[in-house]
């Protein structure tokens, strides 16, 4: 498998995406002061980061108001038809159902057969409701598990970040 590009960051470059991920709002003059630099320094800095595709956009994290209080990760893997040519169409179509779904947070395939899905709700009550009801009504599935995220150890925000409104 080939290697992926990674951008050359230097520690200023670091230093101002660390602070621009803990606070989009910052002003690039409380960057500068924060960082003890020239807001032209910063303000440069950041035109580059953005021209280099580092930053693509600024955005929020939804709060614990709105975020899923339940989420469970759900690998579903289809049976391959009598036509073997259909898998990946059906794959296709189980992937775009899922995503119309406000309840689904993050769908991927996974190889020639599988989807990976994120679901969050309020409740567990929910989540093993809309799971029932949505995902192993689906047509012709192998097998479907249902990892309930229990304990989010790095990577909470993304649940408030992927949450739709």
């Amino acid at each position: 498998m080939g290697g992926v590009s990674v951008p050359q960051l230097d520690d200023l470059d670091r230093e101002i995406l660390r602070l621009l991920k803990k606070d989009a709002r910052l002003t690039i003059s409380e960057i500068a002061e924060r960082l003890n630099r020239p807001e032209s320094t910063i303000h440069f800095r950041i035109k580059k980061l953005m021209e280099r595709g580092i930053i693509d956009h600024y955005t929020i994290l939804l709060g614990e108001g709105l975020k899923p209080k339940k989420a469970a990760l759900v690998v579903i893997q289809a049976e391959t038809p009598i036509i073997e040519d259909f898998l990946e169409r059906y794959v296709n179509h189980i992937t775009r159902t899922l995503s119309m779904l406000p309840n689904v947070l993050f769908v991927s395939k996974s190889g020639r057969d599988t989807v990976l899905v994120l679901i969050g709700e309020e409740n567990e009550e929910k989540l093993e409701d809309f799971i029932n009801n949505n995902i192993k009504t689906l047509p012709t599935l192998k097998s479907v598990y249902v990892y309930p995220l229990d304990d989010i150890r790095k990577g909470e925000d993304v649940i408030g970040f992927l949450a739709e409104v």
